[in-house]
């Protein structure tokens, strides 16, 4: 069906003469079956012509894949309301081809027959698998009540596959099934394997059951379900298979977090400074306007006082970073087995190393014969202009080759080692998955409960951030927060402006008004009175987000219409106040950032204690293969301390890493190599 809509896309951008007018294209159109119809006959015709698909396969399941193929079509053929269209849909290959759509239920007729059903509910789920401390007759309401870390199922490990009840003729029907939850596909029309059942497991603690009963609670919301597939090279055949459900439902919210957002402080106005690896935030409550006020303004509230100025920085913590680190570490080592393997498989492409080849020009000086070297370690044989002689895509790939690369990519997903632990690993994966996005979305719901939702930030490029710090910004990921930050404040009533740094460049100005240009290495704000200053003297960062609080756009949707009100700021800044100097130079109010292993996805209020992590003991006398591995000093990030000499026999921490700079040696050198001429 892929190659049927592209074919139909060229010849439709061929015929230009056809469709000069809007009408003459529908009747080009027509006349070459671009419509959603002509697919779907397209695609019974392939079902019908294929023979053995018709055992495995319905029409349903090529009515759905059709409408599918036209989503994409439709995108080319017609321009959205900017006026843009799609290219030319691609054909793909069998790897991108990932899932199955279909549906769960109708909602215009009952008991309609669908692609993939779902059939039970949660209460017979619930009455089938209860625990054993578990009352009889615990209705779901009920579980969802209990406090978090209670048992309520009790699923087996390899859960029994449900049979549907006897209607009329002693015929199965799943329409009136009604115990544990199950999904039924009954195949092609000339299949005779019968209905494939899979049974659902769900989590048995009770933590997660309010989101159980707000999504599986109603079978009436059930509207779609698709089959999935991802690589993962742990199962048989290197994939695993998931289905997926849709809901006709509102988000669940829990009432923790509703409440939250309720209690927001709507009077305080903000600001925000965003950093490569931190994230500073100034508030200060805000009076009404005045009757008189112009009503072009960024917010309700315009004037800032001096009194209950709360400020807090927001940074990695310190078991995220380890975190990171160490998985850097493993991504690294499996670059380097990825490389000696295409290495050892494609010799006569690489050249030897300066070691290897003094190592055999020693042994053609000693009379010894020449020794194969099993992976080079020099360069790619290259011509002139640089280009390698052979491309790579023609290398011979070994099949460990393919191996730690399907590995190296599913290494986000998942690292299993046993059957015995794809469980665990499983769950440790999507913790990994989750870790950022719950991690940013925990912290902007914290600044948003400390600070209120009325909140400015300037508008600058992260990518430029990325050019400069990538590995700084990939660790800390300021752009998922800041998005994070907007949807929390939009969620609690408020909105996260967006100010432009040309009109406004706040951390080159000071609350009074004067300009104090400061390069990044600087991170200290300090007016000198001498200059004709007010003194002021705080953290940069601090102060530039306390200036973000009294700018108001003429518009809220242009940041260019930002201005600063430096009158109000040297009232409320300059002037003092209690608490005023500590909250600018250091966090009165402090965001605790959630780390990425406490309680990711498992529903309880506490996270459970991790065992301490055993070091294995470090080899002494251990010499390093080759400099390239201690290549570890990278450009500071701009809102870190600049580097310092340290006194002799202590070791040089790098901004970036935090740990000791490896040398060549793990000793002294010999005498020898200094005094060499």
């Amino acid at each position: 069906m892929r190659h049927d809509a592209r074919s139909r896309a060229l010849a439709y951008r061929a015929g230009h003469r056809r469709r000069r007018t809007p009408a003459e294209a529908k009747v080009w159109r027509v006349r070459l079956g671009l419509s959603r119809d002509a697919l779907e006959r397209a695609g019974y015709r392939h079902l019908d012509a294929s023979g053995h698909l018709r055992h495995h396969l319905s029409k349903a399941v090529a009515m759905h894949l059709a409408d599918e193929v036209w989503n994409g079509l439709e995108r080319h053929l017609f321009a959205d309301g900017s006026g843009r269209r799609q290219g030319v849909p691609k054909v793909g290959s069998w790897w991108e081809f990932t899932r199955i759509p279909g549906r769960a239920r109708s909602h215009t007729k009952s008991r309609k027959w669908e692609t993939f059903r779902l059939h039970g509910t949660l209460a017979g789920h619930l009455a089938a698998h209860r625990a054993p401390g578990l009352p009889e007759g615990t209705t779901p309401q009920e579980a969802a009540a209990l406090p978090p870390g209670t048992g309520v199922l009790a699923q087996p490990r390899t859960m029994r596959v449900p049979s549907a009840p006897r209607g009329r003729g002693n015929k199965g029907v799943w329409w009136e099934h009604d115990g544990p939850l199950t999904l039924v596909y009954a195949g092609g029309p000339d299949g005779r394997r019968g209905d494939l059942v899979v049974p659902v497991r769900l989590p048995q603690g009770a933590g997660q059951w309010p989101h159980l009963v707000h999504t599986l609670n109603d079978p009436e919301a059930f509207h779609k379900v698709d089959l999935v597939r991802r690589q993962d090279p742990a199962e048989p055949g290197g994939w695993e298979y998931e289905a997926h459900l849709m809901v006709l439902a509102r988000a669940y919210v829990p009432a923790s977090t509703a409440a939250r957002r309720s209690q927001a402080p709507k009077g305080r106005r903000g600001g925000v400074d965003g950093n490569v690896s931190n994230l500073a935030v100034v508030s200060a409550p805000a009076e009404p306007a005045p009757a008189g006020a112009a009503a072009a303004t960024a917010s309700p509230h315009t004037a800032v006082t001096s009194s209950g100025v709360v400020s807090s920085k927001v940074a990695m913590p310190p078991d995220e970073r380890d975190r990171i680190a160490r998985r850097e570490r493993k991504r690294r080592c499996r670059q380097r087995a990825l490389e000696r393997s295409r290495r050892a498989s494609n010799t006569a492409q690489y050249k030897l190393s300066k070691r290897q080849r003094k190592r055999q020009r020693r042994r053609e000086a000693a009379g010894l014969p020449s020794r194969q070297v099993p992976v080079p370690g020099g360069p790619r044989l290259a011509r002139a202009d640089g280009r390698p002689r052979r491309s790579y895509r023609r290398d011979t790939l070994s099949g460990t080759y393919r191996r730690l690369r399907a590995r190296d990519a599913a290494a986000a997903q998942r690292t299993t080692q046993s059957r015995k632990t794809r469980a665990r690993d499983a769950a440790a994966a999507q913790r990994t998955t989750q870790s950022r996005k719950t991690r940013a979305r925990q912290t902007a719901g914290q600044i948003v409960a400390v600070h209120g939702p009325h909140l400015v930030i300037e508008d600058c490029d992260i990518r430029g951030w990325f050019r400069l710090w990538g590995r700084a910004c990939a660790r800390f990921t300021p752009g998922m927060l800041i998005t994070a930050l907007d949807g929390e404040c939009a969620k609690a009533g408020g909105r996260l402006l967006r100010a432009s740094t040309r009109t406004t460049a706040l951390s080159q100005h000071c609350p009074c008004g004067r300009r104090v240009p400061k390069p990044l290495s600087v991170r200290t704000h300090h007016c000198r009175i001498a200059d004709g200053g007010c003194g002021l003297t705080g953290d940069r960062d601090l102060i530039a987000a306390a200036l973000a609080a009294f700018v108001h756009l003429n518009d809220p949707d242009d940041p260019s219409t930002a201005r600063v009100d430096h009158e109000t700021s040297r009232r409320v800044l300059c002037t003092g106040g209690p608490g005023l100097p500590g909250a600018l130079t250091e966090s009165t109010a402090p965001i605790p950032t959630p780390s990425a292993r406490a309680g990711v996805g498992s529903g309880t209020a506490a996270a459970t204690p991790t065992k301490p992590r055993r070091r294995k003991p470090r080899r002494h006398n251990r010499r390093v293969a080759s400099a390239r591995r201690t290549r570890t000093s990278t450009a500071p990030t701009p809102d870190e301390p600049p580097q310092t000499a340290t006194p002799a026999g202590e070791a040089m921490v790098t901004p970036d890493r935090h740990r000791p700079r490896t040398r060549l040696f793990n000793k002294p050198p010999p005498r020898d190599l200094l005094n060499r001429p």
